[in-house]
């Protein structure tokens, strides 16, 4: 049960994986090669693992921020995403590494290099202490911990910037904005009758569009000065919104010549209809 035991063994596992790929001859056998190369994926996403749950039990307090990770596309927050950070700077160091341009590539090198050196000391040092002490953290295991995260994390956020457009921490503030238009529109609904927290509590297929249909009637005349107002720029609007800003104009404007009961009806019909 000790997780420098459990760090040993998977140790192990990645270093026998690593030597049978480079004493096999690829050409000669190919499909071998492909089947130890998907043992390696496993293998490393293990020890991977294993090393995440250590820096948890060994330096709670002094993990580096992983703030960052709003920022990112909610499509690359994966499972896997440490492993595919390890996958990419390996490759950069070998130069067989494609998906960035040059000029980023050039960057982003020593931080793969960096990252490299230090989760082989990192490997070293956690043998070493799995088979001295593998119940205790002392000061030298915890300063090349906290050296790894930091370095994993500057090179995870430099490599994602470098292949994808990152979320400015303006659009971060709309998203904000948008769950609590959001927040607000359930909170009314609830309030007027148009649904019942049995319906929420029981994820309701039909709120995935109610609330929605809701929320966009609610930014625009309830709070109209909230994600969803017009009186900005389509720039200036969340990338949500921003392509329907001619919509949300017309929208509005028929909104606001209906009476307080055409509204009730209007937004009684938007909960029942498909």
């Amino acid at each position: 049960p000790r997780l420098l035991s459990q760090f040993f063994f998977a140790d192990e596992r990645v270093t026998r994986v690593v030597a049978e790929i480079n004493g096999l001859d690829a050409e000669l056998d190919p499909q071998q090669y492909l089947v130890l190369l998907n043992q390696l994926h496993l293998s490393q996403a293990h020890l991977l693992a294993v090393l995440e749950r250590i820096m948890e039990e060994c330096i709670p307090t002094q993990r580096h921020s992983r703030d960052y990770l709003v920022k990112f596309p909610e499509e690359l927050l994966v499972d896997n995403l440490g492993n595919h950070m390890l996958f990419a700077a390996e490759c950069l160091l070998a130069g067989t590494f494609a998906e960035v341009e040059e000029a980023d590539r050039a960057q982003l090198r020593p931080q793969a290099r960096n990252l490299l050196c230090s989760l082989e000391l990192v490997r070293t040092v956690l043998r070493e202490q799995s088979l001295s002490q593998p119940s205790s953290y002392p000061e030298p295991v915890r300063a090349v911990l906290v050296q790894f995260d930091r370095l994993f994390a500057e090179f995870e956020l430099s490599y994602v910037s470098s292949l994808v457009a990152v979320k400015s921490p303006e659009e971060i503030y709309r998203q904000q904005e948008i769950i609590v238009l959001f927040c607000e529109t359930v909170e009314r609904a609830l309030r007027l009758g148009y649904l019942t927290q049995e319906m929420i509590d029981g994820y309701e297929p039909l709120l995935m569009f109610t609330i929605p249909r809701l929320a966009i009637i609610s930014g625009l005349l309830i709070y109209p000065e909230g994600p969803l107002s017009l009186e900005q720029s389509p720039e200036e609007m969340s990338r949500v919104f921003s392509p329907f800003y001619n919509l949300l104009k017309k929208i509005r404007d028929l909104l606001r010549v209906l009476s307080v009961e055409e509204l009730f009806l209007l937004e009684r019909s938007l909960c029942t209809a498909e």
